[in-house]
């Protein structure tokens, strides 16, 4: 059902002022009638989904004999034809048509003179409004309210656009989401769906005997993970603080002080950069289990996103971007070593000096390597060049080297690397999971090592958490740690290409700056 033509995307500052102008105007009309075109509540008896399925076989030309209805949504279309209308109107589930005709409506409201031309001439599109009336399938077969009452709820000032996915609205999309949500329901779905996920992934690990407890975002060092952090202030206190990076941390302690089982899904702070994937504010999971190990963690991990995924989207078998994806468990396991032998043809195992690894490297076409300070950060590095793009499956990379897991417990049997596992899907990382270390005394060791490092100059090495080294040595029994990064997990189930698709209010520059900071 096509808008009205009044109704177009004005074009130009001035057009918008006009409309506004005009939309003020009918406000003022509506309060001297005696509507309150700002009104107090209404209490509907269906959706526009509900009533969709309920009588998806009434013939066309029916009416439903003895029912009356009451909803209320957004006015999203308009035709008019002297005495009849027809409107279209949009509620959060779905959408129907108003069955709008004079006679009805003025037998319907006795006591409000002119009650249709009110309707006819003081609503527009963007409107929301309250409605009242039988139900019946037109001759052309739209199943419709046939309105005897209405109620202005909310007079809308500002147009709605016809076109919301220009090229240059693109941004616009992010800044006025609420608009987006209006005229896209399937941007309401991605976000509908994105609750769904994360109750699912908290229902799940509540069945699996798992607690949630919240952590603190103002920490007094950042932790948890390599990121450099947002810096802060309070007064009070005098003291400098960080929002923090990763819960990882302040989730140990739980583990120390005698919980088995908990986790935490909140927000993470990073001041990094910004792109499809990257958000300085996002969403993560982190669990951590008593006398478990990376090996568990697998275990939980495809069993907990395969449970999610059946539950909300139906299936194992799913398609993003155009690529199918199956989501049925066991996932492959692969180690670094020979998943990055497998895409390179480098075996890092054989390698025991630097500058040979680095030759190598170049000639198997790494670029950038010259600055890589051990074999492991090589290996690393040649992984993320040359392998990570090309894991489109669910594919888990284990055993990691410790130069780049300063958290993780070292490999019961092999010397150098860890007890660490990355999950890839669709070319990025999902999760991140470790034994975790225990030994306090390797755990500073290692802290230190970054702190040298932070006192380098490098932003996103973290300083000695002292009172987190202390509860260490109280005793942590073995412990596996999973992170899930939640947003990550949403673009993939939703069919999502930029996280910005699946954040509800992104961070983005100023307005004024956005044609200078491109999304990479």
């Amino acid at each position: 059902m096509a808008a009205d033509h009044s109704q177009r995307e004005p074009q130009g500052h001035s057009t918008l002022d006009e409309i506004r102008a005009t939309r003020l105007e009918k406000v003022e009309q509506l309060k001297q009638l005696g509507f309150n075109p700002y009104a107090y509540r209404w209490e509907s008896t269906h959706q526009a989904a509900t009533l969709q399925e309920k009588y998806a076989d009434l013939p066309n030309g029916e009416s439903v004999e003895g029912v009356e209805v009451a909803i209320a949504g957004r006015i999203m279309a308009r035709r008019v034809f002297g005495k009849l209308a027809f409107f279209g109107l949009q509620d959060e589930t779905g959408s129907i048509q108003l069955y709008l005709d004079k006679k009805a409506i003025e037998a319907g409201m006795p006591d409000t003179e002119k009650a249709f031309d009110h309707l006819k001439n003081l609503t527009d599109v963007g409107d929301i409004i309250g409605v009242r009336g039988g139900l019946r399938r037109t001759d052309k077969g739209e199943l419709s309210v046939a309105v005897t009452t209405y109620t202005i709820l909310t007079k809308s000032l500002q147009p709605l656009p016809d076109k919301w996915h220009g090229l240059t609205d693109i941004s616009k999309r992010y800044r006025q989401r609420y608009v987006d949500l209006i005229v896209n329901p399937e941007v309401r779905e991605t976000f509908r769906r994105r609750a769904l996920i994360t109750a699912g992934i908290r229902r799940y690990l509540d069945q699996q005997g798992f607690i949630e407890i919240e952590t603190p975002v103002l920490q007094a060092e950042a932790g948890g993970a390599d990121a450099r952090p947002f810096i802060t202030y309070h007064n009070t206190l005098e003291m400098e603080l960080y929002l923090r990076i990763a819960t990882e941390l302040h989730l140990k302690r739980l583990i120390v002080g005698g919980f088995e089982k908990v986790f935490e899904m909140g927000r993470i702070f990073r001041n990094e950069g910004i792109s499809t994937r990257h958000n300085p504010e996002f969403t993560s999971i982190e669990v951590y289990q008593a006398y478990a190990d990376y090996d568990d963690m697998m275990a939980l991990t495809e069993n907990l996103i395969a449970t999610v995924a059946q539950e909300v989207i139906g299936t194992l078998e799913i398609t993003y971007q155009g690529q199918s994806v199956n989501l049925t468990p066991p996932w492959r396991q692969v180690t670094m070593h020979d998943i990055v032998k497998e895409f390179t043809g480098l075996d890092f195992s054989q390698f025991t000096d630097l500058d040979e690894a680095k030759a190598a490297a170049k000639a198997a076409g790494l670029t950038q390597i010259d600055d890589c300070p051990s074999l492991g950060k090589l290996l690393n590095e040649a992984f993320e060049q040359k392998v990570e793009e090309n894991l489109v499956q669910p594919t888990f990379v284990i055993d990691y080297p410790v130069e780049i897991s300063p958290l993780a417990k070292p490999h019961r049997s092999k010397p150098g690397l860890v007890e660490r596992f990355e999950l890839f899907m669709v070319g990025r990382e999902t999760a991140n999971s470790f034994s975790e270390l225990t030994d306090p005394i390797d755990q500073r060791q290692r802290l230190e090592e970054q702190a040298a490092r932070k006192a380098a100059g490098d932003l996103e090495a973290q300083g000695v958490d002292e009172d987190f080294l202390l509860a260490l040595e109280h005793g942590m029994p073995p412990t596996g740690g999973l992170g899930i990064g939640i947003d990550r997990l949403v673009m993939l189930l939703t069919d999502s290409a930029s996280i910005r698709d699946v954040i509800a209010f992104p961070l983005l520059k100023p307005e004024k700056s956005d044609a200078e900071s491109p999304e990479g």
